[in-house]
């Protein structure tokens, strides 16, 4: 005879060389599945084995309380093996059928026990996280726990939280980033947490500065960061689950100010824009500087970075990502030293403009910008009355068909037909008249954020060098256009619309080279 433990893979104490009996002291934790325990798992494998003949519970809920599963168990799985069930206190024995009859209505009430239990226990988490107090206990990495609970930022690890923010700025995506960060030999959170607390998960002996891109981009998607406690993140959908989903935003908790922040509410939206911006790196490891902010004119796909291991940075290029599959769109083929020129010309004329007249330069920014929110605007409008009117017919024409088919005029079979397409063109008509009127309430409740564009110009002095961290500042997007070579030389236009205030009203850039 052998005890067997279901939080253990091994037995606790054994009581013969060949076990007979098995003694399974199940102790029950309402959040786990104990069936898929190792030591539950370690205890089939012996029934299977023929190395078991009885199963010894001190009662059904320690067994289990989830009555579907016990079930399976004590009525399918253990009699198909040949083993005796046994629950001590319960009076339950496999091989006395009339003692079992309320077996299970016992495994019903102790599931219902298990979820009262996490009812309440959700209701206490509930009226916590409401309150502000935060519910994860651990600390984000950069933070500690102070003697109250509260975050205090640790002086050794947050100077690394910044470091990986900048790195971020600078056009550096999260597997880049982890490489440095070993190269400069930074230990990794397990490892900071293996020196302090002995705990070894998530801890490499062997590599104790081994980043990985997710870890890296955990820290880069916290934003306990800007100060901040954001509880109901996620949830589960059972307490017989231990799965975790997502919850939308509109079910999160936050509540601002509640601890120092590490990162600035800028720099955490720039991070923000960059980490939505999908960019790979090339086959050397590197990232365009432009990758994820050139745009083609004419079809609106990225430009994608082309480099070579042989190539100069001068033979470097970005071409359209959809022109050999896409019909009327050609490369739009620009060199990335070119790109870089006329970027920071743009840039240029734009900080020394705002610099020297802020208010002229607020004001022109201004008038371009709600003018052009304003024809927006009013063409969302437009649009969106003339599919509205479409509804209205289309509603018409439904009920006209149905009248038809009902009198005998058209056969079901070309009535079903053709309700199916009016239906159709109805189901697409609503999705685009809720995003038309999305876009016509977030146009009128937008606002143009000149000052914090201005921040940014106060950083820097006149720029003679365009840098990955200057562009990502400044830059919302880059437009470039078709060469044009009808007056023999080839031209070519760049727009540069710049974050918070959109495109200036200055001359666009533009590209010369003879052809002729």
């Amino acid at each position: 005879m052998c005890a067997y433990s279901v939080f253990n893979t091994f037995p606790v104490y054994p009581l013969s060389a060949k076990p007979l009996i098995l003694l399974a002291f199940c102790r029950y934790r309402y959040h786990t599945s104990l069936f898929n325990r190792p030591g539950f798992q370690k205890m089939l494998a012996d029934i299977e084995s023929d190395c078991v003949s009885m199963v010894v519970v001190k009662d059904m809920s320690r067994f289990g309380r989830n009555y579907l599963e016990v079930g399976l168990y004590t009525e399918i799985r253990f009699p198909e093996m040949g083993v005796r069930f046994v629950a001590v206190n319960d009076g339950v024995d496999s091989e006395n059928q009339q003692d079992n009859d309320f077996t299970p209505f016992r495994n019903i009430i102790n599931e219902w026990y298990a979820k009262d239990t996490s009812k309440k226990i959700r209701a206490v988490f509930r009226n916590k996280g409401l309150s502000g107090q935060r519910l994860s206990t651990n600390a984000p990495y950069g933070y500690i726990r102070g003697e109250d609970g509260d975050l205090i930022i640790d002086e050794e690890t947050s100077p690394v939280v910044e470091l990986i923010f900048e790195l971020c700025v600078e056009g550096n995506g999260p597997g880049k980033i982890a490489r440095m960060l070993k190269e400069r030999e930074i230990p990794t959170p397990g490892t900071i947490t293996f020196r302090r607390t002995g705990r070894t998960r998530n801890y490499h002996p062997d590599n104790p500065c081994g980043w990985t891109s997710d870890t890296v981009a955990g820290i880069l998607d916290q934003d306990a960061y800007l100060g901040q406690t954001t509880n109901f993140k996620t949830t589960k959908l059972s307490f017989k689950s231990k799965k975790k989903i997502d919850n939308p935003p509109e079910k999160w908790a936050v509540f601002e100010n509640t601890h120092k922040a590490i990162i600035q509410r800028d720099t955490w939206e720039l991070v923000r824009k960059i980490r939505e911006q999908r960019r790979r790196p090339t086959k050397m490891g590197e990232m365009g500087m432009f990758s994820g902010l050139a745009f083609c004119a004419d079809c609106g796909a990225r430009l994608y970075h082309c480099r070579s291991g042989s190539w100069t940075y001068e033979q470097e290029c970005y071409t359209c990502s959809s022109y050999r599959t896409r019909k009327g769109c050609s490369a739009h083929y620009i060199r990335a030293v070119v790109l870089e020129q006329l970027v920071l010309q743009n840039l240029q004329r734009v900080v020394a403009y705002a610099q020297d007249d802020e208010d002229e330069f607020v004001r022109g920014v201004m008038e371009k910008k709600l003018a052009v929110q304003a024809a927006e605007r009013e063409q969302a409008k437009r649009l969106l009355e003339k599919q509205a009117r479409r509804m209205d017919e289309l509603d018409t024409i439904i009920q006209r068909l149905y009248e038809d088919n009902v009198i005998g005029k058209l056969t079901d079979e070309r009535f079903a037909k053709m309700s199916a397409s009016y239906e159709r063109e109805q189901e697409g008509l609503k999705a685009s008249i809720a995003e038309l009127a999305a876009m016509v309430q977030d146009s009128e409740a937008q606002a143009v954020n000149v000052q914090s564009f201005l921040k940014v110009v106060r950083k820097y002095t006149q720029p003679d060098k365009l840098t990955a961290a200057m562009l990502r500042e400044f830059v919302e997007k880059i437009v470039v256009h078709a060469p044009d070579k009808s007056s023999g030389h080839r031209v070519q236009r760049i727009d540069v619309h710049y974050n918070f205030i959109g495109e200036i009203d200055l001359s666009p850039e533009y590209a010369q080279k003879t052809t002729a």
